[in-house]
């Protein structure tokens, strides 16, 4: 017997979905996996540049957590905004290295998988030292760079769960470059530019060194080029979906951070 409920709400459902298809059209995914190409394009070309601006702010400042905190009780804003980058960047890889993991994947399938699962697990740790810098410079802002110095050097060695990922924070872009160039996602050169990436130092507070900066120019030079390919590859959205969408994201960033602000 037919349950009249289910038939009745179907064809509204059905109804509202493709309003809301035709309102705020989304790309199909079949092309590149989740998250699609004009998510995983654009984090491509936007995650490496973050970081490496990020990077470059604390350059001038040595590179061990003292000197860090040090920088930062003379020059809050400045330190603020480059690990702010350089974190926001990280976060934007994730979409990055899905994609480029599903291309890899469709060639071969093991290449792929380990490729974009350790270095997804190595961007969970950098997100989770990305807390503890935060959490250490309002030390520096509650107590002085005195206090918060001892704070960090009494828990510097203790261990914690995201320790046990950090030879994926090394391993996975190499495994991820070597994958993209067997497969032909990426060319040699471009292939070992990304493998550079393994040398970004990793840990709580960690400055800008010449090889933080090889490594950052590597993941430009590995992802910045296949992600414009990729937002260049296929047809581009309407202007009125574009001036659909736009305000759309840009006030829903405004509501997640007043509600993060608001605890």
């Amino acid at each position: 017997m037919t349950n009249p409920t289910t038939s009745m709400a179907t064809p509204d459902t059905t109804i509202i979905g493709a309003r809301l298809r035709g309102a705020l059209p989304v790309e199909r995914l079949e092309g590149t996996g989740f998250p699609g190409r004009w998510v995983g394009g654009t984090a491509m070309v936007l995650g490496p540049l973050l970081m490496l601006t990020g990077a470059l702010l604390r350059a001038p400042f040595h590179f061990f957590y003292p000197d860090q905190l040090a920088a930062y009780e003379r020059h809050p804003t400045l330190m603020a905004s480059a690990y702010g980058l350089f974190a926001a960047g990280s976060l934007l890889l994730w979409p990055a290295v899905a994609v480029v993991a599903a291309r890899i994947g469709a060639r071969s399938a093991g290449w792929g998988l380990w490729g974009g699962v350790l270095v997804m697990f190595g961007l969970f740790a950098r997100a989770f030292h990305a807390g503890v810098d935060h959490l250490a410079f309002q030390l520096v802002r509650s107590q002085g760079v005195g206090p918060a110095t001892e704070a960090v050097s009494a828990g510097y060695g203790a261990f914690h769960i995201f320790a046990t990922l950090n030879l994926a924070i090394l391993a996975g872009w190499i495994v991820l470059a070597f994958g993209a160039w067997r497969t032909r996602v990426l060319g040699p050169v471009r292939a070992a530019a990304l493998g550079l990436t393994a040398a970004l130092p990793l840990g709580v507070l960690k400055g800008t060194t010449p090889l933080s900066l090889v490594a950052l120019a590597g993941l430009c030079a590995g992802l910045m080029p296949l992600g414009l390919a990729l937002l260049r590859e296929g047809p581009r959205p309407s202007r009125k979906a574009v001036l659909r969408w736009v305000p759309l994201t840009l006030v829903t960033l405004g509501l997640m951070v007043a509600l993060g602000q608001a605890g």
